[in-house]
């Protein structure tokens, strides 16, 4: 049963389906063939009344019936009818036939003799079978099946009920059917002639249908054959589309299977593909995926590497300071150690604080709730604040705004960022000098500018010196001065996560020119 669910489950099964759903649609016209067959045999009845009617009416009121004027009313006909038509007397003599007065009848017999060949054809008897089974299964009513008998008719009309109806004042009618199926079945009407109240006679009319039913097969049969190959259409449609849609549907089922190893861990990506459709971009929007995992699982394998390797300096440091503290006898020999060991584990956890600060930011950024900011008030404030701190050194001054520029972001992240790159340009810059932070706008960027009159920056150095724990003060150690090389990893980290960027060059005129763009909101 799963298996079945499996298979009913498949893009291509489902496909064919609803092709062949599609194609069924003109077996409902093939149903309504019988439907049109039973008016088509209600409209001939009502025509061959309609004949007998007008027949009847010509020979009534004229006494009793006479061979002569029978024959005479027939003959002037002229054969224009398609019916056969008959007069009958009360004692069921024939008085007249228009069978017998030209060749444009074509007997009963004959058109029994001769084989349909539209039914005799294979395919016609395919789809015979086909729908005898559909009637079968599906419950379908089917119109019963006439009398068989000799349409020809017997030497004695009284024999017939019909006639026999029409001689008693009524209307008579029988459809019979020739030994050879109803496809050669024969109409039979008939009407009383009447004479002052009184029968005189009956006119009988009968029609085969022989033609409209051969009309009808033929129809059948073109119905049948559009059926067919719509099918074989739809077959090829399905497998061509499926084609299309489950092959490189199943090849990308196949490299998610084996992208990842037992550990969880990439070991491959997905092959894009040049097609221009839906199947196309999501082949290339997951192959963009294992793109962005592989350099995130580069990331944190590096970042753990450089850690490590950041944390292994002051362990060692610590590790030798302990094992000298324990032979020294001194009071300040031991105070230096004990001072080296609490410097040591300072910066630790100020490597350990930042780290997680840096993942943090990686790993949630994205999903931050972010409020519009006013960057020239915001950026005053900053100002404001070092200005504030009262401590010798550079002045920080911030340049006219041309306008409100807001981005969106977390207050505290921004104060980060900028905060960051202040105390980078303080640092650098000599006591006398000047920190300037320029405020602007462009190409729907607020673009904020931080530059110092430090020595600038070393050649080669502008990208490197947002890598993590990267640090260049020469004639100063991380441990002496509590630099991680982390600030300016954060500052890249935040501008990216907020689809920005941060970019660093050393001025003509001397000094390190910062420059953030943000998104305007």
């Amino acid at each position: 049963m799963s298996r079945v669910r499996r298979l009913l489950s498949r893009i291509s099964v489902r496909l064919l389906a609803f092709n062949l759903i599609l194609v069924f649609v003109p077996v409902a016209g093939v149903y309504y063939l019988d439907v049109y067959e039973r008016q088509l045999l209600d409209a001939q009845e009502r025509a061959m009344v309609q004949e007998g009617r007008v027949l009847a009416a010509a020979l009534s009121e004229h006494g009793p019936l006479q061979r002569a004027d029978a024959e005479g009313l027939l003959a002037r006909l002229r054969q224009q009818s398609e019916a056969r038509l008959r007069i009958v007397d009360p004692e069921g003599r024939i008085l007249a036939d228009s069978s017998r007065l030209g060749p444009r009848f074509e007997p009963d017999s004959e058109a029994r003799s001769r084989p349909t060949r539209v039914r005799d054809d294979p395919l016609y008897r395919a789809g015979a079978w086909l729908y005898r089974q559909a009637e079968r299964v599906l419950g379908w009513a089917s119109s019963p099946e006439p009398e068989v008998a000799d349409i020809s008719g017997p030497s004695d009309v009284l024999a017939t009920p019909e006639v026999r109806a029409a001689l008693a004042g009524r209307y008579g009618a029988r459809t019979r059917a020739s030994p050879g199926g109803r496809r050669s079945m024969t109409l039979f009407s008939a009407l009383p002639v009447w004479d002052g109240g009184r029968v005189v006679g009956a006119v009988e009319v009968s029609q085969s249908t022989t033609r409209l039913f051969r009309a009808l097969d033929q129809t059948r049969l073109s119905v049948f054959k559009v059926l067919l190959t719509s099918v074989a259409v739809a077959a090829v449609l399905s497998l061509l589309v499926s084609t299309t849609f489950v092959r490189p549907l199943r090849r990308l089922r196949d490299e998610s299977r084996v992208i990842l190893d037992r550990r969880g861990r990439l070991r491959g990506h997905f092959r894009g593909s040049r097609r221009q459709d839906e199947i196309g971009e999501l082949a290339r929007a997951l192959e963009e995926l294992t793109h962005r995992l592989e350099d995130h699982a580069r990331f944190t394998e590096s970042f753990a590497a450089d850690l490590g390797h950041e944390l292994k300096n002051p362990l060692a440091s610590i590790r030798s300071a302990a094992e000298v503290l324990a032979e020294v006898d001194t009071p300040t020999a031991r105070r230096h150690f004990l001072e080296l060991v609490q410097r040591e584990v300072a910066r630790m956890e100020h490597l350990v604080t930042a780290s997680r600060e840096l993942a943090r930011i990686d790993a949630g950024i994205e999903t931050e709730e972010r409020s519009s900011v006013d960057l020239g008030s915001f950026l005053s404030a900053i100002a404001e604040g070092y200005r504030l701190r009262g401590e010798t050194g550079p002045r920080v001054e911030l340049g006219p705004a041309p306008g409100p520029i807001r981005v969106r972001g977390v207050p505290e992240r921004l104060t980060a960022v900028f905060e960051n790159l202040l105390d980078n340009a303080v640092s650098f810059s000599p006591a006398n000098g000047t920190v300037r932070i320029e405020l602007g706008q462009a190409a729907g960027s607020a673009v904020v500018t931080i530059t110092d009159d430090g020595p600038g920056l070393p050649e080669g150095s502008e990208a490197l010196i947002f890598s993590r724990f990267y640090s260049f003060r020469p004639g100063q150690s991380k441990s002496e001065e509590g630099h991680t090389g982390l600030g300016l990893a954060l500052v890249k980290a935040i501008v990216e996560g907020y689809g920005g960027s941060v970019s660093a060059a050393t001025r003509p005129e001397g000094g390190a020119a910062f420059t953030v763009r943000l998104p305007s909101a």
